[in-house]
Order: structure tokens, then sequence, then C-alpha cells
């Protein structure tokens, strides 16, 4: 997918939503952090490898190669950088000092994803199967 942002036709309930790789340390690093500091509560997850993604991308085929971060609000896919940029807007109050990541060109914070992208498993390791969320985070995660 050249964009890194793109229209999308129908989300699951209308909340925010995360798709991310289950098995990735890093991935599962992030969504705790995600779990613990969003205080709305209304962000969802979904593995990139369950059935809600696979939904997504049968949907929407320019997602199918998409192995990164994926963030869905209002209707609209963010992925890569921009994704997480979108996470920080999205949780506001300190979180937006992040929003600077804005001045650097998307090629080159993409670029950067990509380098990271690229180590995760070797410096966060990588599970064997998706690890089960939390029971009082459950109803946050979709298939």
């Amino acid at each position: 997918m050249k964009r890194s942002f793109a229209k999308l036709e129908s989300s699951s309930r209308g909340e925010p939503t995360v798709l991310y790789d289950g098995v990735c340390g890093l991935c599962n690093g992030w969504v705790k952090f995600l779990l613990a500091v969003d205080t709305s509560r209304a962000i969802q997850f979904a593995p990139l490898a369950g059935e809600t993604a696979t939904r997504l991308r049968t949907a929407h085929p320019e997602l199918s190669g998409v192995d990164s971060i994926i963030w869905i609000e209002a209707n609209q896919i963010a992925t890569r950088s921009t994704a997480v940029l979108r996470i920080l807007r999205y949780l506001g109050g300190f979180w937006q000092l992040g929003l600077v990541g804005y001045l650097i060109p998307r090629e080159i914070r993409d670029s950067l994803y990509d380098v990271v992208a690229y180590w995760r498993y070797r410096l966060f390791g990588r599970y064997d199967r998706c690890p089960l969320p939390p029971p009082e985070t459950r109803h946050r995660f979709l298939p």
C-alpha cells in the first residue's frame, strides 16, 4: 500500500481500532501501553492474523500485504508511522508532543518505522501465539 492513509467504508463498532501483529513482543508492548494510557477506554484491538483483520483485508485489498500497525478511526485507515501519530493525537494531552513527528516527511518517517519493524523480533522477541489479554480488558479485543 503506497498511501499510509485511506478511506474505510465501515469499521466494526465505530470505536477506534488498532490492528497489530499478535506474536510481536514490541506490538504487544504497544497494546499494553495503550490499554494503560487510553483514558476513554474506547480503543479496540485485533490481531492481524485474526478474523477481524482478515475481513478488513478482504474488503480492502490494498491492505493485503500490510504487516504493520493499522489504525482505524472515523472510517479512515492509517498505517505505519501515520498510524502511530494518529494514535498519539487520539490519546491527547502529553502524548500529543509526539505530533512533532509530522514535521518529518512521511517517506522518512515510514523508512524509520520500517527499520524498527525489520528488527522488532530480534530486539523485542516473538511469541509462539498471540497472548491472551487480561480478563478485565478482554471485551476490548476483537476476534
